[in-house]
């Protein structure tokens, strides 16, 4: 069971992590605020009154209010959220592609934290911590026990302040401490590279404040290497989403001047929106296109789009627009299904509230909420197939999920059957070697979808899938 858990975990911490990220980022106030229930409001403060009279001990009355505010947003929707001062800060952060930490990507093994790569640059990459090390201890504490979140609470902090780390090093067969000093982050959401002559890859993890400008300088290198680009793979596997002003800037970039790429809907005026493939959607304010330094020939270049069942939220609006647009083939597994708009509204200096305010659609007017996108092309993960994405967390996996609104929920009842499975087959896995069972590396010449991409570029033949086939949307449970 133990193990069970810890690969199923590894498959669906780092996807379900960021289905919880926004896709949209306001500040705007409500003008007016509707009718309130009285009665229910009388019995609210009774029952606060009672448990501060008659509870067996006293009770922190701030701490009280927050966790009932916390409750009441989070039977909602799985997106929607309470941000107290830590949670506000931290969110902030998260958007903004910057924290103060050691700076290292980590996943869970076995009750510890394992380094899945440091990132270059930072005082955990100086400090020649290496992926695949696993940590033991954060100062004092145990990591055993502790959840992946409380973890990254611990190794982060105030900039110039210590945390001693004990790493244990497998191939090294030793323990030891390493004493960092944090520092600010930011973090890299774009990646790319030319793959081989003429063919091009950017990758992007999620959308982040600054993943627009990274990635406009990322087709610049591109093109500069190559001015005759033949063709090129927009990869958006894994990305869990993020601002939707960057998935709209991404969509722009090769898109025809003023199509759609998303329209909202919801309960507010200010909800029901389309957003255009031109600069007033998605620049900033104060700042210019950052689209303009683009060569125009972005706008033409035959174009793959990867995506898997943890391309989420705005990772789907650009795979969805480009699809609707026929501009690219979208090629890989269904996506997650995060078809819905969150808004954070502030409470205070350092208080907010982050609540689902409107359902997305893709340009010809599809939601894609529980289902996701379906690619042109379904391809496999490896050449021996599917080994982890049945086992990856889904919007329609998620308790108090919204239903679409379009189509009738259904259950798929051969899902847990196929779970089943590939849990036993990746329990037999899990005993080899760990560089015969990880799954390679995005971007490297063993990544089997991305070598199936550039088959389809060059109109070569493309190994299908055989299994994989349309997911219905799922029965909502509450």
């Amino acid at each position: 069971m133990g193990q069970k858990l810890k690969i199923a975990g590894w498959i669906s911490l780092g996807v379900l992590a960021g289905a919880l990220t926004t896709v949209s980022l306001q500040t705007v106030a409500r003008n007016s605020v509707a009718p309130l229930p009285l009665e229910e409001l009388q019995q609210l403060a009774a029952v606060f009154g009672m448990i501060k009279t008659d509870y067996v001990e006293p009770v922190d009355e701030k701490k009280l209010i927050t966790d009932a505010i916390s409750g009441m947003v989070s039977s909602l929707d799985p997106h929607s959220q309470y941000f107290d001062k830590k949670s506000y800060k931290e969110f902030r952060e998260g958007t903004a592609g910057r924290f103060v930490g050691v700076g290292i990507e980590i996943t869970q093994e076995d009750g510890l934290v394992k380094i899945v790569s440091p990132i270059e640059g930072s005082p955990a990459y100086r400090a020649g911590l290496k992926t695949n090390d696993l940590i033991t201890r954060i100062d004092d504490t145990a990591v055993k026990g502790l959840t992946l979140n409380e973890a990254v609470k611990r190794m982060r902090g105030e900039p110039n302040t210590k945390v001693v780390l004990t790493i244990f090093r497998k191939e090294e067969n030793r323990s030891f401490p390493v004493t960092i000093i944090r520092e600010e982050i930011k973090t890299q959401s774009v990646k790319g590279k030319m793959v081989e002559p003429g063919y091009g890859w950017i990758r992007l993890s999620q959308f982040q404040e600054r993943t627009v400008e990274d990635f406009v300088r990322k087709v610049e290198e591109l093109y500069k290497q190559d001015p005759a680009l033949k063709g090129l793979v927009l990869d958006l596997r894994n990305d869990p989403g993020g601002l939707l002003d960057a998935a709209v800037a991404v969509s722009a970039a090769f898109l025809p001047e003023n199509v759609t790429v998303v329209s909202t809907n919801g309960q507010l005026a200010e909800s029901k929106y389309t957003f255009k493939a031109a600069p007033e959607y998605y620049q900033r304010r104060g700042s210019g296109d950052p689209l303009r330094r683009l060569p125009a020939a972005v706008k033409k270049v035959p174009l793959v789009v990867l995506v898997n069942e943890g391309s989420a939220s705005a990772s789907e609006i650009v795979a969805g627009a480009l699809q609707d647009h026929k501009r690219a083939t979208i090629m890989g597994s269904q996506t997650f299904g995060k078809g819905s708009v969150q808004t954070v509204r502030p409470l205070g200096p350092d208080t907010g509230l982050k609540i689902t305010t409107a359902r997305y659609y893709t340009p010809a007017g599809r939601s894609i909420q529980a289902k996701g996108i379906l690619p042109d092309v379904m391809i496999d993960e490896t050449a021996e197939g599917n080994v982890f994405s049945v086992l990856r967390t889904r919007e329609a996996d998620l308790d108090k999920h919204l239903s679409n609104g379009q189509t009738p929920e259904q259950k798929d009842e051969a899902r847990e059957k196929a779970r089943d499975a590939a849990l036993k087959k990746l329990e037999e896995d899990a005993k080899k070697p760990a560089s015969e069972r990880r799954l390679p590396e995005f971007g490297s010449d063993k990544d089997f979808q991305l070598q199936q991409a550039l088959n389809q570029l060059k109109g070569l033949p493309v190994l299908v899938s055989k299994t994989l086939t349309e997911r219905k949307e799922e029965t909502k449970e509450n």
